[in-house]
């Protein structure tokens, strides 16, 4: 099992959808002070299920979604998905490819997802 890709949009700086992509083997990611290394870090902590905030470095829920810049609105939600490569069935299910997602809208709300489906935070932890 390996994490093969991580899709990023209104989570803390991401205001667009960023996809990354991992192969199998050692990945790193590289940049200047500043530029999201911990919050790709953090969403992977958040779309497991993470719910302290503090934990992201945040104070309230409302502190993981994008609040803007001179030039960009501050958006409704954020959201997160998880894809892990399961061929080697190491989770239990049946599915070769594995994708857990994650939103959380400015009302407070939050919704969990299985392969696009929708689940309870308590079955992604179970998953894992």
């Amino acid at each position: 099992m390996y994490l093969k890709r991580l899709e990023i949009k209104g989570f803390k700086s991401f205001v667009n959808n960023t996809e990354i992509d991992f192969q199998p083997g050692i990945g790193i990611i590289v940049g200047p002070n500043g530029c999201g290394k911990s919050n790709l870090v953090d969403a992977i902590r958040w779309v497991l299920g993470e719910s302290n905030i503090r934990h992201l470095r945040g104070h309230k829920s409302e502190d993981i979604i994008f609040s803007g810049t001179d030039k960009q609105k501050a958006l409704g939600m954020a959201q997160v998905e998880m894809t892990v490569d399961n061929s080697d069935h190491l989770l239990p299910v049946e599915y070769n490819e594995v994708t857990i997602g994650r939103k959380v809208f400015r009302s407070g709300e939050s919704e969990f997802y299985l392969n696009k489906a929708r689940v309870r935070m308590k079955d992604i932890t179970r998953l894992f």
